[in-house]
């Protein structure tokens, strides 16, 4: 067995890679989906399209890589978190749209959630603050959308999976309905302390226990693929959000270390060891990952809107032709020339929650340019990370000494440069980019023997570039504190419509 097989089911693709012993990547297929945008603040994608291409190229990594399935020794699957997909158990096939993790849709049943008092219950169970972010309200309102679904959902007819539940129903036939703690963890109907759903929220939010996924732990034999996927049974046998196998591809395993990952939105995760610790700054506490008997818990800062602001340059006001385009603009300018870029394009997340935030562009004269504005873009990428970290460091208490890096902007000096200096923190990027995929192979490759422990890992991980900070902490300062003053000009400002004023 000479491989491992990581499914990367992201926002905006599937991705398929597959891993050798020393962690590196000898084959990769990916491919974008659509993005359904009904309504500005509502974004949904088609399950079929995102089971479609997940599928494609896989085979297609397969196929590239020149093996055959029988050399591939187990999958493991990572995934946009907290998308809600509900289907029919009989015939695997959705009853709507996915609910995407960006979405706002269910910005009405979090308000009223609010108003009736219950913030501090579900901060104390779950670790997460209330929010359309999260899966339960998705559920709520996909069930009032449709007419007896809640009914038939009692009645065990209706699943809900976040995408790791779906990708596993779908690849294994229908045999397995499973999900792991680190998603489960992202629901807001999932119990940090007991590590199973959380019988009084489900009843809070009339949501029938029957339709959730079995919860099991990260790295452990899920179940096995139909062979007419693949000509033959593999094991699935690693499943993670996103970030948290980011987090574990990063080899992030003692408490302390932080990663963050500047992909669609950035996500910053601080391992804080075997106990959680619910934050006092509006940040989320969630599971890292579970192998056999130990959980490890996270920090996390969740920043919405990060290389998608360099999309919407792209697509939105067309400045540049790809995104690639955008170091290179920015380069054309000494600075931002006092221009601030306040990318809530879907509200603010971590540590404002504030759903009535929209973007907002100041410092705007008429010697301008598109350089200037590719600038404060990719500045806003740093200056909301900060606003996390500094949030991260006051609740976990421990000072950071350096932050490892991934993502699609993580290969941006210019940004990572920046980020350095606006932190005053040593920068490490990884040789291996693609530690989403990774760490999700790690964790499949764990249960089946093909990495034996922790630290085979750690030897893997290897540094490619480390951005040390220069001593302008006065300057960087300044400009802090006028991003500040930018994001204070950019909330509430949908008061008439607003939820909260969180």
């Amino acid at each position: 067995m000479d491989y491992i097989l990581s499914l990367d089911q992201g926002t905006t693709s599937s991705r398929a890679i597959l891993f050798n012993r020393s962690g590196q990547a000898v084959a990769m297929a990916q491919k974008e989906f659509r993005q359904i945008l009904p309504k500005p603040g509502h974004v949904e994608h088609d399950p079929e399209e995102i089971w479609e291409t997940q599928l494609e190229v896989a085979r297609k990594a397969i196929e590239k890589a020149e093996i055959q399935p029988e050399q591939i020794a187990a999958i493991g699957i990572t995934n946009q978190r907290e998308t809600t997909i509900l289907w029919e158990k009989a015939t695997g096939k959705p009853i709507a749209n996915a609910i995407v993790w960006q979405s706002r849709i269910s910005a009405p049943y979090c308000k009223k959630l609010i108003e009736e008092g219950l913030e501090e219950t579900i901060r104390s169970k779950t670790g997460l603050v209330i929010d359309a972010y999260f899966s339960a309200t998705k559920i709520q309102f996909l069930f009032d959308q449709h007419d007896g679904l809640r009914e038939r959902a009692e009645r065990g007819e209706i699943l809900f999976g976040t995408v790791d539940s779906f990708l596993m129903w779908k690849l294994s036939g229908g045999k397995c309905h499973a999900t792991d703690v680190s998603n489960a963890s992202r629901t807001m109907l999932f119990n940090l302390n007991t590590l199973k759903w959380d019988e009084e929220l489900l009843k809070l939010l009339n949501i029938p226990s029957v339709m959730l996924p079995e919860v099991r732990d990260s790295s452990g034999i899920f179940t096995t693929t139909d062979p007419q996927w693949f000509g033959k049974e593999i094991p699935i046998s690693g499943v993670a959000g996103d970030q948290q196998a980011a987090t574990f591809g990063q080899a992030c395993f003692q408490k302390g270390e932080a990663k963050n990952t500047y992909g669609t939105g950035c996500f910053l995760l601080m391992n804080i060891g075997s106990e959680p610790v619910i934050s006092e700054n509006r940040l989320l506490t969630t599971v890292g990952w579970r192998i056999g008997k130990e959980t490890v818990y996270c920090l996390e800062g969740a920043v919405f809107i990060a290389g998608a602001v360099v999309q919407w340059l792209r697509d939105g006001l067309k400045i540049i032709n790809s995104s690639e385009e955008i170091e290179a603009l920015a380069q054309s300018v000494e600075d931002s020339d006092g221009v601030y870029l306040v990318p809530a394009f879907v509200g603010l997340g971590a540590p404002y929650w504030d759903s009535t935030a929209t973007g907002t562009i100041l410092g705007l004269s008429r010697g301008t340019s598109a350089g200037h504005l590719a600038r404060a873009a990719l500045e806003s990428m740093a200056f909301q990370t900060k606003d996390v970290l500094d949030a991260m460091q006051e609740d976990a208490q421990i000072p950071l000494k350096r932050l490892k890096v991934d993502g699609g902007a993580s290969v941006n000096s210019l940004l990572m440069q920046f980020q350095a200096d606006l932190l005053q923190t040593r920068i490490e990027r990884p040789q291996v980019p693609e530690t989403t995929a990774l760490g999700a192979a790690y964790l499949a490759g764990l249960a089946v023997g093909y990495w034996n422990d922790l630290s085979e890992i750690e030897e893997n991980w290897q540094l490619d570039q480390a951005y040390y900070f220069e001593e302008n902490s006065q300057e960087m300062q300044r400009r802090y504190r006028q991003w500040q003053r930018a994001v204070k000009r950019s909330q509430h400002w949908l008061e008439d419509n607003s939820e909260s004023e969180m």
